[in-house]
C-alpha cells in the first residue's frame, strides 16, 4: 500500500556563490600510468579559491617515442571530462616526454580544440618559464628515460635555445618502477652530474619522478636552483592563473613571478 503521509515541496528558493574555484579552474590531464603529480600538485596547490581538477588519459606504462606519441588523438578526449560545458582558466597536460615528441604546439592545439580559451601549459612549457624566471642557460638535466628518449628531450631543450652540458639518466622505461625512485637515488644523480660543472641550475624531467619535497632542501645543499617537471608546472598554472604569492618553502623558483620578455 503506498504510504500518503508525506509531502513534496518544489522549488524552494537558494542563492549562489562563486563556489570553491573562483580564483581559477584548473585542469590536469594525467597520464593513466602515473603515480606522482597528482599528489604532488595537491601539496603545493592550497590557494584559497583555485582549485585543479583531474583526468586522465590512456598510454602505456612503457616509456617510449612510439608510445608517447599514441596518446595524441586521446587528450582532447580524455579533456573533455574535465567540467564539461564549463571553462577552465589553465589546462596542463602532464607528459614532459611526450611533449617533446609531439611538439607544444601540438599539445596546445589539441586542448583548444575543447578549453578553446585555455592558458596551457605542460611540463616543459612550464621548464623553459621557469629557465627564464631563474636566467637559467646552462640547463643540467637529469631524466629516467631511456636513450632514444632521452635524445629527443635533450634536443628539445636545446633547440629552444638553452644549453645542454650534462645530461644524466636513470635508463629506466617503466613508469611504475620511475614512480618509485626514491629522493637519494635522485640527489645522487645531480651531485654526478653537476660535479665540476659550470650551470646555472638543475632540471629533473618526467611527471612520475618525485621531488617536490626536497626542492628547498637540494637547492641548499648543491647551491643551485633546482626544478622538476611537476615542480615547474604547478609553478606555471598558478602563475598563468594569476595567483602571485610567494612560496619559498617550494624553493627559489615559488619567489618569483613569470619572466617579461
Amino acid at each position: 500500500m503506498e504510504n500518503t503521509d508525506w509531502e513534496l515541496i518544489e522549488h524552494i528558493p537558494f542563492t549562489t556563490n562563486n563556489g570553491i574555484a573562483h580564483v581559477a579552474k584548473l585542469g590536469l590531464v594525467v597520464l593513466s600510468s602515473d603515480y606522482t603529480i597528482e599528489h604532488e600538485f595537491r601539496n603545493i596547490i592550497t590557494t584559497p579559491g583555485v582549485e585543479c581538477y583531474h583526468t586522465r588519459v590512456e598510454n602505456s606504462p612503457e616509456v617510449t617515442p612510439q608510445t608517447l606519441a599514441a596518446m595524441k588523438e586521446k587528450i582532447p578526449v580524455a579533456l573533455q571530462t574535465i567540467l564539461p560545458g564549463d571553462t577552465l582558466d589553465v589546462v596542463a597536460y602532464g607528459c614532459t616526454s611526450a611533449t617533446t615528441v609531439l611538439g607544444e604546439q601540438t599539445i596546445f592545439d589539441l586542448v583548444h580544440r575543447v578549453q578553446p580559451n585555455a592558458q596551457v601549459t605542460t611540463p616543459i612549457t612550464a621548464a623553459f618559464a621557469a629557465f627564464e624566471a631563474l636566467a637559467a642557460k646552462r640547463i643540467a638535466v637529469l631524466t629516467p628515460y631511456r636513450s632514444d628518449v632521452n635524445a629527443r628531450v635533450r634536443e628539445y631543450i636545446c633547440d629552444a635555445g638553452y644549453e645542454v652540458p650534462v645530461f644524466g639518466s636513470f635508463n629506466e622505461s617503466m613508469d611504475p618502477v620511475v614512480a618509485r625512485i626514491d629522493v637519494n637515488s635522485i640527489a645522487a644523480g645531480i651531485e654526478t652530474i653537476i660535479r665540476n660543472r659550470d650551470v646555472d641550475m638543475v632540471f629533473v624531467s618526467c611527471t612520475s619522478v618525485r621531488l617536490v619535497d626536497e626542492i628547498a632542501a637540494l637547492e641548499s645543499r648543491f647551491g643551485l636552483p633546482v626544478t622538476s617537471s611537476n615542480h615547474a608546472m604547478a609553478w606555471h598554472c598558478l602563475r598563468l592563473a594569476g595567483v602571485q604569492e610567494s612560496m619559498p618553502e617550494w624553493g627559489r623558483l615559488y619567489e618569483l613571478g613569470l619572466s617579461v620578455s
